[in-house]
């Protein structure tokens, strides 16, 4: 690495707080969604307090519900709603696997360690990891550790929709279609 690079003079962007802009409360690029993301996960004060475990369910809890900005954001284009909730995962719980219909995401942990599962394999997820996905991404979250976990998920625009899919659908053994 060259010695006067930025990263080895200031060390990771994303830890040097006074490097980045404050985040949007109102964003539109899918970099402010994430951004938007990683502040409310940094604000532990704000979301610590409401976690909860049901080991019977899957316990989860909105905290911003905020809807489509009027007047157009840069270039011209409309500011999308979005809401963010907080989920806990107790160990051995998980989502099935859905999709998130017409919204986008970010998916940030925020303690412990989740497992995602996509068409692609298995991903471990620890504090700190964060995952951005568009519509129609198709995934199961678990929680494959013995202790529980907590995340964060940003729908842009607020979730309306989030269709089931059994394991026959999964892009891993979808039958390909004949022309």
């Amino acid at each position: 690495m060259n010695s006067d690079s930025d990263l080895s003079i200031a060390g990771d962007i994303l830890e040097v707080q006074h490097l980045l802009r404050p985040a949007d409360p109102h964003p539109s690029t899918v970099a402010e969604f994430a951004g938007l993301a990683r502040a409310v996960a940094a604000d532990r004060a704000l979301w610590a307090p409401l976690v909860r475990y049901d080991t019977t369910t899957r316990w989860y809890h909105r905290l911003r519900a905020v809807p489509p900005a009027t007047g157009p954001g840069r270039a011209g284009t409309p500011r999308p709603g979005y809401e963010i909730w907080l989920l806990s995962w107790a160990p051995g719980q998980g989502s099935g696997r859905h999709d998130h219909g017409p919204s986008s995401g970010v998916l940030t942990v925020l303690e412990g360690e989740l497992t995602e599962h996509t068409g692609r394999g298995a991903r471990t997820l620890g504090a700190g990891a964060q995952r951005v996905f568009a519509p129609g991404y198709v995934h199961e979250v678990v929680n494959d550790s013995l202790d529980g976990a907590v995340s964060l998920h940003l729908y842009h625009p607020g979730l309306t929709d989030m269709p089931m899919h059994s394991s026959q659908c999964s892009p891993t053994t979808r039958t390909p279609a004949t022309a």
